[in-house]
């Protein structure tokens, strides 16, 4: 696919805005701490798997509207409506569910999470996602999937909760349902950090991302992915073949140069 331009996306439904090369998105139902629908997860699926494309987005944040970041699954537009289907309904809605987490892993782009307030279920699920989560003191995770009846093994939390909090404490986040609140959350490695103007965080440490090796930064996302998967031998090597292709890059010669002439290198992406 050719490289596409996404500034001026205008989904239907979820605020999108490009600021220096950085996408904000925000859920845009602030009167009911931002649900997803069936038709909000498939067009975020969409625009994640397009900005692995986008020439003109180098970093996402993923932030909060009204005080919250995102509420889960609409009890009335999509629970009610899962009660009636069948089998085979059943299981292409949780596909496609599961079809948003990896389109926010395979989409090249860091993505960081900027979280205040209400963050549970499918939230909680976009959040783990994120290469990144910045929260702050009012910040509420939890899985809530078995309040309704339901297994916590939803979109690939029980492959990633356990990598980022550990087994047991994700097996009790799971089981229970409860409330990880803002500084347990930090403690537990589930929050990179805690900002008391979270936005303003993200967007700080966006920017920082994007003056980076942009290019170099899709890489390492794509290892970080991959070498769920490896053994120690395979991930060396991997890395080995990965970072000979950065040494070809025009950035890796920009850095070289920038240091010889003790300035701070401009990176442009290639």
């Amino acid at each position: 696919m050719k490289p596409i331009r996404m500034a001026n996306l205008t989904p239907e439904h979820f605020q999108w805005q490009v600021i220096d090369r950085i996408a904000v998105i925000r859920l845009n139902r602030p009167e009911r701490k931002n649900p997803l629908t069936f038709e909000s997860y498939a067009e975020l699926g969409r625009t994640f798997r397009d900005l692995a494309h986008a020439e003109d987005v180098d970093v996402v944040v993923l932030a909060s509207n009204g005080g919250n970041f995102c509420s889960g699954g609409d009890v009335h537009e999509i629970i009610g409506p899962l009660v009636g289907m069948d089998m085979p309904e059943l299981l292409a809605f949780t596909r496609m569910t599961g079809e948003l987490v990896k389109a926010m892993i395979h989409c090249n782009k860091p993505i960081i999470a900027a979280v205040e307030g209400i963050c549970v279920g499918a939230g909680a699920i976009m959040a783990m996602a994120s290469d990144m989560r910045l929260a702050a003191p009012s910040a509420k995770a939890a899985f809530l999937f078995t309040r309704v009846g339901l297994a916590g093994c939803d979109m690939g939390a029980c492959a990633m909760l356990p990598r980022i909090v550990g087994q047991g404490r994700a097996a009790e986040l799971l089981y229970t349902g409860r409330v990880l609140r803002a500084e347990q959350g930090e403690s537990w490695g589930f929050w990179n950090s805690l900002h008391e103007d979270v936005e303003a965080a993200a967007m700080e440490m966006a920017r920082q991302i994007a003056a980076g090796p942009v290019w170099a930064h899709g890489i390492t996302k794509t290892q970080l992915d991959q070498e769920w998967n490896m053994g120690l031998d395979q991930a060396i090597e991997s890395e080995a073949q990965a970072q000979a292709i950065c040494m070809q890059t025009r950035d890796f010669e920009r850095a070289y140069r920038a240091f010889v002439a003790k300035e701070q290198p401009v990176f442009e992406g290639n």
